[in-house]
């Protein structure tokens, strides 16, 4: 498999639309950013934006830095536009912070990175604006923490419209394809008025707690990707750079640590499922503890399989490795006469 079929699985992995060079997706009009900042509809609908739309440069880029990270945590910037209720996001850039296994935090010198950015990016007529942040969260999924919902109300309240992106690059590298998930948050106070369905995904046992307590302060936007023959150049440059990182990897070695953690993480589960169902609650008829009961076995199964089939997808890729790049000298296959 050479560099450009690679790209070209990646996209199809990832359902990155192309979209033709004249496509109004690539026009940029300041009065209608300005009226929709005059208007500011998401103050009456708190649910105003629920789509996000990502070049497939601005995503490789974020991918890339998430990756580079390892386990500590990164940061960046996305720029774009909106577009009724989709935010539509141009390009992304890192920013100069200092990030730990579980936070990141911005200092004085991001943000001077930042504003030289911005105003390099103003003097070559790069229109967009700063429309959000992107951070990583390695090996414990997409969602955003308490901290992650604090700097997003924040955000929201003196930079709208602004989204949060979260990257998860371990599970990236073990699944093959992109985790991401892009989030806004409501005011302070504010109650959604029913339970919105949100796609399943592992939390680690060490993160539930955080995650439960914030899960309701914020929503999800639907994500899509796309990108034009303009971008194919830049794309195809920087996609050499991650394929020959990703080929000279084992996902096996790169995540041991995290599968490692995964099993134990899922032990810990089961054993919690266990105490539940041992507390007498089939023998009371307490339909209630049964039900919680059946629904953490549910989940423990869920992620079992998840971690199974990311252990395969590390051991098919390797033997395929191994049979491209380890055959001995002199070997011919079999004529097929």
């Amino acid at each position: 498999m050479d560099s450009k079929m690679a790209l070209k699985t990646w996209e199809l992995t990832n359902s990155v639309q192309s979209l033709p060079p004249t496509d109004e997706i690539y026009k940029y009009e300041p009065a209608s950013h300005q009226a929709i900042l005059s208007a500011k509809p998401w103050e009456k609908d708190h649910h105003y934006f629920n789509k996000i739309k990502i070049s497939a440069l601005a995503l490789l880029k974020m991918v890339m830095h998430a990756r580079s990270g390892g386990n500590l945590e990164v940061m960046g910037l996305v720029v774009g536009k909106v577009d009724g209720n989709c935010m539509i996001v141009m390009d992304s850039f890192a920013l100069p912070v200092e990030g730990t296994e579980t936070r990141v935090n911005a200092q004085a010198e991001a943000y001077e990175y930042m504003a030289a950015f911005t105003e390099t990016a103003k003097q070559i007529k790069r229109l967009e604006n700063v429309i959000g942040w992107y951070h990583s969260h390695p090996g414990y999924g997409c969602w955003l923490s308490g901290i992650d919902v604090s700097t997003q109300m924040t955000n929201q309240q003196f930079q709208e419209p602004f989204v949060a992106v979260v990257i998860d690059p371990t599970r990236t590298i073990s699944a093959g394809k992109v985790n991401l998930g892009a989030f806004r948050t409501y005011p302070k106070g504010y109650k959604p008025p029913g339970e919105e369905e949100q796609e399943y995904q592992s939390i680690p046992l060490n993160k539930i707690e955080d995650f439960g307590v914030h899960c309701k302060r914020y929503y999800s936007l639907e994500v899509s990707y796309f990108k034009s023959s303009l971008d194919q150049r830049l794309l195809e440059s920087l996609w050499n750079k991650y394929w020959v990182n990703t080929l000279s990897s084992s996902s096996l070695l790169t995540n041991a640590d995290y599968m490692t953690g995964q099993i134990f993480d899922l032990a810990d589960k089961l054993e919690q499922a266990e105490s539940h169902l041992g507390r007498g609650g089939f023998v009371l008829g307490l339909d209630t503890q049964e039900k919680k009961a059946e629904d953490k076995l549910v989940k423990v199964a869920k992620d079992s399989a998840k971690t199974a089939i990311e252990a395969i997808h590390g051991l098919l890729s390797q033997t395929l490795k191994d049979a491209l790049f380890n055959v001995p000298l002199g070997f011919r296959p079999p004529s097929s006469e």
